[in-house]
């Protein structure tokens, strides 16, 4: 086990360390100067410069990075070009919000999909089965961006159940819940009936049945125990590509998260400030996808044992 988490968080700071030059190295080549959207266009070019070597702008790219990384070893992120405060103060705000969003979606989904999927694996090729997985075909079909819109409009505006946006009590964060946890239930229900479909004729669920045992309890504590394995996996890796997801909902629902800060520092061409958003994604994608792969391998000792050769 030792050896299989070696090598695993190995490759997770290799590819840590990719996401932050590539993203570097982009933002960089981005059309825009945020000394332009800070000073106007009506500044004179020596009130540029100047800002622009305060900034530390006027600097290679290469020296740029090197520095950056520099700051990176020693925990600083660096002070925002926009809001004039350091980096890891604005993350520190905007991340309560996004943690509430995340939480929020994950149990939207697992109250979804679990039941659905298990439905639809129990009751194959029925109306039950068609509706499951014709809503899970729906959920994936419909992006965001459209989604996020249409619940406004519904429950907002024409029903007045929700607020349109914002962050203002428990009841602010229902839609975008809804939103983004619409499409990560739709991928899970389809695998849980995969997953349920395969175990269900297993020996052991026959010798359940056959002890007589209620069917409410083979499938769920016999049947979808066992089916938790590939689930597990695509939760993972659902979780890390939440934080994504969520840069276009918390937009459109003017979330006052991580996702809108992100948005708002590319606006801005606030270049710390968008290098520690992508960074913070990118590192929650693949740490999430570490523990995912280590729980895996836990459970499974076979993968383990074939990742250590």
């Amino acid at each position: 086990m030792v050896s299989y988490l070696f090598h695993r968080m190995t490759g997770a700071l290799l590819v840590i360390f990719g996401v932050t030059g590539i993203v570097f190295l982009l933002i960089h080549l981005v059309p825009g100067d945020p000394v332009e959207i800070m000073l106007g266009e009506s500044a004179s070019l020596a009130d540029r410069e100047a800002l622009r070597v305060a900034l530390g702008l006027d600097k290679p790219v290469m020296i740029q990075f090197l520095i950056y990384l520099e700051g990176l070893l020693h925990l600083d992120l660096g002070t925002s070009i926009h809001f004039r405060q350091p980096v890891s103060d604005l993350l520190l705000e905007r991340l309560p919000a996004t943690g509430l969003l995340a939480a929020a979606t994950l149990a939207v989904s697992l109250v979804m999909a679990f039941p659905l999927g298990v439905i639809a694996a129990v009751r194959r090729n029925t109306a039950w089965d068609t509706g499951a997985m014709g809503f899970s075909m729906l959920g994936v079909s419909i992006p965001n961006f459209w989604l996020g819109p249409i619940l406004i409009l519904v429950f907002s505006l024409w029903l007045g159940w929700f607020p349109v946006s914002g962050r203002d009590g428990v009841a602010s964060v229902v839609l975008p819940a809804l939103t983004l946890g619409t499409g990560l239930a739709a991928v899970l229900s389809r695998m849980v009936r995969s997953s349920m479909l395969e175990v269900l004729g297993e020996d052991y669920m026959r010798t359940a049945r056959a002890k007589g045992l209620a069917p409410q309890r083979v499938v769920l504590q016999h049947g979808l125990r066992n089916a938790l394995l590939p689930v597990i996996t695509l939760l993972g890796l659902q979780l890390g590509a939440l934080l994504a997801g969520a840069v276009i909902t918390e937009t459109v629902f003017s979330w006052p998260g991580v996702g809108l800060l992100t948005i708002e520092s590319i606006q801005t061409r606030d270049y710390p400030v968008l290098q520690a958003c992508v960074l913070l994604i990118s590192t929650t994608y693949v740490l999430v996808n570490l523990f995912t792969d280590i729980a895996y391998a836990w459970i499974d000792p076979r993968i383990r044992l074939g990742g250590s050769q």
